[in-house]
């Protein structure tokens, strides 16, 4: 077995025997590398006198308790019996943005799915949000996500229901790329309500997890995932939060490693945008579409269009037939006199833009005098953008 080998068999040692994102864990990776970690924690001692210094005795008993008890190969074996792989740092396919988690770095990732890894996490981008979702919420991821789908984008998210689920459907609904990072082993289908949906993307998107097959979900485990899908991703927008939620984590850790971080605003009168809100009041941006998501994330010149309200008739006036128009009293007639005197031109001008604006169907003549077009022409002009 090659050096290479055997730290790749360690580090899928080691995922059964660390949780994920523990820090000590990684300083002794660093320090000893996978397999002289692992070596050290079945040699009940060794060579240095405090191999793990700086870590608790009640920590390393536990490490030493589960290192016995890891079985690599058979892991190994199981994940590529679905179809799988176990990526470690350094391989082809490793994202290394992951990298910038440094001590906190996944020991590796389990892997199942036909796509690569790394070119699918280069155009990335984390859609997290509330469990129990409104309708509000649900409707926007997936229309979000649909939407960067169809841009080539991305969607990542933690196959939860609510806001995750959406997410994942849209995308998947636009014949899209989406990825799902599970707190638990990659051939657990959670929360079982979603083993479908989970199988789907497996096949048509990419499933990942740090722990090994088999591995359960635990509270921490779920709030540990979040860094990865903070650091794996270009940016992250949270829909729907409540003040203490596991997005507001993912978000907040996506600020930390210099990602963006982007909210759906919510109706004020709901708990479940007030995280968001305070994300927006902070670090976070304010996006309402995938092309707002877009000129964020995306390459210099993707622009969001510019947002304006429907241009009306009376918008395309020119400046001085748009003063003689409103000159004009709101509901009785008025005299060419006293409309040129309250537009300020000369009355041969005046007359010349109430002419201009009577073939405009803005204003009608009755006898010598002028005024607006009834009430029946005005709503008819409002119906069709008019004035």
């Amino acid at each position: 077995m090659t050096a290479e080998e055997r730290e790749r068999l360690a580090r899928a040692a080691l995922t059964h025997v660390v949780e994920p994102g523990d820090e000590h864990a990684g300083r002794a990776l660093r320090r000893h590398g996978a397999a002289g970690f692992l070596r050290l924690l079945r040699e009940d001692g060794g060579p240095l006198a405090d191999p793990f210094q700086g870590t608790g005795e009640r920590r390393v008993d536990g490490w030493r308790r589960r290192a016995r008890t890891a079985a690599p190969d058979r892991d190994l074996d199981l994940v590529a019996r679905l179809g799988g792989r176990f990526l470690v740092p350094g391989d082809p396919e490793w994202p290394r943005q992951l990298d910038d988690l440094e001590d906190a770095r996944p020991l590796g990732l389990w892997v199942r799915g036909p796509a690569d890894l790394r070119g699918w996490a280069l155009r990335s981008v984390a859609v997290v949000g509330a469990r129990a979702c409104t309708p509000y919420g649900a409707h926007t991821a997936a229309t979000l996500a649909a939407g960067l789908a169809e841009r080539g984008w991305v969607v990542v998210s933690g196959a939860a229901f609510g806001v995750d689920g959406a997410a994942h459907r849209g995308a998947l609904g636009s014949d899209g790329a989406t990825v799902a990072v599970l707190a638990c082993g990659v051939d657990v289908p959670y929360p079982r309500g979603h083993a479908r949906l989970i199988r789907r993307i497996a096949e048509q998107g990419l499933v990942l997890g740090e722990l090994p097959p088999g591995a359960h979900p635990t509270r921490s485990r779920f709030v540990l995932r979040n860094r990865v899908i903070a650091a794996l991703t270009r940016g992250t927008v949270v829909v729907e939060a409540e003040y203490r939620s596991g997005s507001l984590v993912t978000a907040r850790a996506a600020a930390r490693l210099g990602r963006h971080v982007m909210g759906i605003p919510g109706p004020v009168t709901s708990g479940l945008s007030a995280g968001v809100h305070e994300l927006l009041r902070g670090e976070a941006t304010l996006v309402t579409d995938a092309d707002e998501v877009e000129e964020l994330v995306g390459a210099i010149g993707r622009l969001a269009p510019a947002r304006r309200g429907p241009v009306l008739p009376r918008d395309l006036l020119a400046p001085d037939t748009a003063r003689v128009l409103e000159a004009l009293p709101g509901r009785s007639p008025a005299a060419l006199a006293e409309i040129a005197a309250r537009a300020g031109t000369h009355p041969d001008h005046t007359l010349a833009k109430l002419y201009e604006l009577h073939s405009l169907g803005f204003v009608e003549r009755r006898q010598d005098d002028w005024q607006l077009t009834n009430r029946r022409t005005e709503a008819s002009n409002a119906r069709h953008g008019g004035t």
